[in-house]
């Protein structure tokens, strides 16, 4: 007794719905009393007798608009930090004990110029020596040579003599570059970072003294999902922005881009290049990254004109006053617009609101006009 009276109620409940989203069946209709007296009534003039109608003819009012082509951009967007394209650590070659420090935290310097100056007194007196040996050997081949006419010099003994030159410039050359190693220079144009080295201190061999930072140029490096595989190229445009200087946006350049995608990821990483004559940016800079492409124009609609089946996605078109449903393929979303792929001619009517009342070949009121099919076309 339960079960029956649980399937009447659900019964009573999915009719009752029916009723209320496409009106009562015209079998039905025409058993309540008096029904045939009120359709009569409401049916107007030419109606078909016994022949229910719904409110406006049955049509389902909706709203609609031309299909537009519009275009779209995709902005692929990332998050980067810079580094100086050219960024070196200043290195000691030799240990020793610091005499002077001309090191000046964010200062500017040229290729060459002097940041540290090492104990050279050993080296200065190595060489000392090494060119006075020099001069030595260079006198004694002179004397052989003008030995050698009256035979007591041999021309062995000029040979051996020039071999003990070529050994004592190798030697003042030696002495010189161990007084060079000494002065510990600039090896590019930058800007120094900081530093802990003063007068007095002893450093050793291979131990950074200071940074140098060329920033007239920087590189961003940063990760792109898969979908970008196709719009990587170098030379491509990106902008970049840092809250450091709100509302400033810096154009760059890929200038390179990995060959192979992270296996966790799934992202590409990519490298851009900034030019930065001015100097305002810094290396280590935090940027939001965007790769912005322009796709040509596509057929676009509200978001609300696309339904959903088994089959897929549909927008239902307005054909005479007639609604058909039309497959389309959704090629983008952004906010509540939807670019789509389909044969729709541009122009054609769309159903935007009210789509998901529709069936196939059904009566459409549009804007407060009912639009009927044609006489030649089935209602």
């Amino acid at each position: 007794m339960k079960k029956l009276v649980s399937l009447l109620f659900a019964g009573a409940v999915i009719l009752g719905a029916y009723v209320l989203s496409f009106g009562m069946p015209a079998s039905l209709t025409g058993l309540l009393p008096g029904a045939s007296e009120t359709v009569a009534e409401k049916a107007g003039p030419g109606a078909p007798a016994g022949r229910p109608q719904r409110p406006g003819g049955g049509a389902t009012t909706v709203v609609v608009e031309p299909l537009k082509q519009e275009p779209y951009t995709d902005i692929l967007r990332a998050i980067g930090s810079t580094v100086a394209q050219r960024s070196v650590n200043v290195v000691a070659i030799v240990a020793g004990e610091v005499t002077e420090s001309l090191i000046e935290a964010n200062a500017e310097v040229a290729a060459g110029d002097i940041l540290v100056e090492l104990d050279n007194r050993t080296e200065i007196l190595n060489l000392e020596i090494a060119q006075a040996e020099l001069d030595q050997a260079q006198q004694t081949v002179e004397r052989y040579k003008g030995l050698l006419t009256n035979s007591y010099v041999t021309a062995v003994d000029v040979a051996d003599a020039n071999v003990a030159v070529r050994l004592a410039e190798a030697a003042v050359g030696l002495a010189k570059i161990a007084l060079e190693d000494r002065t510990i220079r600039a090896p590019i144009d930058g800007r120094l970072g900081l530093s802990d080295v003063e007068v007095g201190d002893r450093i050793s061999a291979e131990q950074v003294i200071v940074t140098i930072d060329d920033t007239e140029t920087l590189l961003i490096e940063f990760e792109l999902p898969e979908r970008s595989i196709g719009l990587l190229e170098k030379g491509r445009a990106v902008l970049a922005n840092t809250p450091v200087f709100t509302g400033r946006t810096f154009e760059g350049e890929i200038f390179a881009f990995d060959s192979r995608l992270d296996s966790v990821t799934r992202s590409v990483t990519v490298r851009a290049r900034i030019d930065n004559p001015d100097r305002k940016l810094w290396s280590g800079m935090t940027f939001a990254i965007r790769l912005v492409n322009e796709i040509e124009k596509l057929p676009a609609v509200p978001a609300t004109a696309i339904t959903w089946s088994r089959a897929g996605s549909a927008v239902w078109t307005d054909t005479d006053g007639v609604a058909a449903r039309v497959p389309v393929t959704i090629l983008y979303r952004e906010g509540d617009r939807v670019w789509i792929e389909t044969d729709i001619a541009e122009g054609s009517s769309i159903v935007t609101e009210g789509a998901q009342k529709l069936r196939e070949g059904g009566a459409l009121l549009v804007d407060g006009a009912e639009r009927r099919p044609r006489p030649e076309e089935p209602a």
